[in-house]
């Protein structure tokens, strides 16, 4: 679920979609997302002082807290 919202996000943000590779790992109630994109693209997935990044996680945050989930995305 989350690993598929991080990826719509990511693909309407940066410039080569088809690069965007999303990754979820569960472990009890701790999902880590992770999610690679390409180096040229790097910079509008983490935005001025990472603000975008924060967005994103801020999203995830308030998507997996009805689920009573920790979900931790990380920008490979």
């Amino acid at each position: 679920m989350m690993k598929e919202l991080v990826e719509v996000i990511a693909k309407a943000l940066v410039d080569n979609p088809d690069e965007v590779v999303v990754t979820e790992k569960a472990e009890g109630k701790n999902i880590t997302v992770e999610l690679h994109v390409a180096p040229a693209d790097m910079g509008k997935v983490i935005g001025k002082q990472g603000r975008i990044a924060k967005a994103i996680r801020s999203v995830v945050k308030a998507a997996s807290s009805k689920d009573n989930l920790k979900v931790d995305v990380e920008i490979v």
